[in-house]
């Protein structure tokens, strides 16, 4: 974990983007390199790397990555140290024609990647529910409001809609900006070593391919100080929390005991008061609500590194997104997961959303009366549920 006692919630993002899924994915990057190079005849010897280094490791890493500015190259000292005394060929070779960049940005697209496989699985439940909350409730009506008032009967089914086309458009943003690519461009993005290596362009750009296609990630040329391929992923996680913390806040108002129209699914020990045994807080959905404000900070961080970049590779730039991106991965799966949960469990009082509506008659039906309008005022609620349903039922996921 790595901000748990003051992010709550931290553990269900599990292992990912901690100190030891990074410094494991930077040795899967290195492996499918030095794999590339001995299937190209380019390395006399490739070797297995996992299990070279391990959590005792961490601290040490840690401490040296000061030394170079980045944690690769006392990664590449540990793994060159070990692996001579079984492979010395092998030790050789690791991270021939690669440079520190490559590696890193490789290792953070492997756990960006899983990160978004996380959010999309969560997505896909959040679906299921809103789907059956739009469905069920389809001809339960209720005080819509605008402006925090009143404003014209309206169904909960078509507010579940509304929540529903949220998420659906969080996820097409998510699934646009989840296909990131290798990094592989060596020292300055030209592939110079592996060019001299191979002896050819044609053979280092397909190392670069080989490489990619073993880490099951596209290949692209190298993106150095062209980052959109991070802010659009980026910018994506924040849609999600965006349209999360959208339905959590109606979730809140709808929560209020004046108003006493929803309630989040009851755990054993959640919601209570440290000082008001009484109280029954709506705590997933203030937590949900923290991970939508805490967002767009972070991802604004990310712009404004990108937009910084220089040269063929950055000064400082680079080095601001890493714990940046950790923290906005985490905390998107958290609130996913937290949203999922609470989606599924959302309690809906009918009989409390009718005595609102009635209560506020004969205003809320002021517009109505205006229109000269004695059918029922419900307009094309039917038909804008069925839209959501059908979009939701198109999706891959």
């Amino acid at each position: 974990m790595t901000d748990g006692l003051l992010w709550p919630g931290d553990d269900r993002a599990g292992e990912l983007f901690t100190d030891a899924a990074v410094v494991a994915a930077m040795v899967r990057v290195e492996a499918a390199w030095l794999a590339a190079l001995h299937e190209h005849d380019l390395a006399s010897s490739a070797d297995d790397l996992q299990g070279l280094v391990g959590p005792a490791d961490l601290p040490q890493l840690a401490r040296d990555a000061e030394g170079g500015g980045n944690p690769v190259i006392p990664l590449l000292k540990l793994l060159r140290a070990r692996l001579d005394d079984r492979n010395p060929a092998a030790a050789k070779a690791l991270h021939t024609g690669l440079t520190s960049q490559d590696v890193l940005d490789t290792a953070i697209v492997l756990q960006l990647r899983e990160a978004a496989e996380t959010i999309k699985a969560d997505i896909s439940r959040q679906i299921v529910s809103l789907s059956g909350l739009a469905d069920r409730h389809r001809g339960t009506r209720m005080a819509g409001r605008t402006l925090t008032q009143h404003a014209i009967p309206v169904t909960f089914g078509l507010k579940a809609a509304t929540w529903l086309h949220a998420v659906l458009d969080a996820l097409d943003i998510l699934l646009a900006g989840a296909d990131l690519p290798a990094q592989i461009g060596g020292a300055a993005g030209t592939l110079p070593a592996p060019t001299a290596l191979a002896g050819s362009p044609e053979r280092a750009l397909d190392l670069v391919t080989v490489t990619a296609a073993k880490l099951s990630l596209p290949a692209r040329p190298p993106w150095h100080t062209a980052r959109a391929p991070l802010t659009r992923l980026a910018d994506a996680f924040v849609t999600c929390t965006d349209a999360w913390g959208r339905i959590a806040n109606d979730i809140l108002l709808g929560s209020r005991p004046e108003i006493g129209e929803l309630a989040e699914p009851t755990a054993e020990g959640r919601g209570g008061s440290s000082a008001m045994p009484q109280k029954q807080n709506p705590v997933l959905s203030v937590l949900i609500r923290r991970a939508a404000l805490a967002g767009p900070p972070l991802a604004a961080t990310l712009h404004l590194a990108a937009a910084e970049a220089i040269d063929e590779r950055p000064d400082g730039s680079w080095h601001a997104e890493w714990s940046t991106l950790r923290t906005l991965a985490r905390r998107t799966v958290v609130a996913g997961s937290q949203a999922a949960e609470l989606f599924d469990g959302l309690q809906v009082d009918a009989e409390r959303m009718a005595a609102t509506l009635a209560a506020a008659r004969p205003g809320i039906d002021a517009e109505r009366r205006k229109m000269g309008d004695d059918g029922p005022y419900l307009g094309a609620t039917d038909r804008l549920i069925d839209a959501a349903l059908d979009r939701a039922q198109e999706k891959p996921c």
